[in-house]
């Protein structure tokens, strides 16, 4: 019986989070105006 309270005490935790994370929405994300210096590799 202490699992199954355990278990819906986890789930109900979950799912205070997952409502608080998503009532906050996503971060304003900024792209670099730099490009990314990287190489392409020399086909054999």
């Amino acid at each position: 019986m202490r699992a199954l309270i355990a278990a819906a005490t986890g789930l109900a935790l979950a799912l205070a989070l997952v409502l608080t994370v998503s009532a906050l929405g996503s971060p304003s994300g900024r792209t670099s105006p730099e490009p990314l210096l990287t190489t392409v590799p020399a086909h054999p």
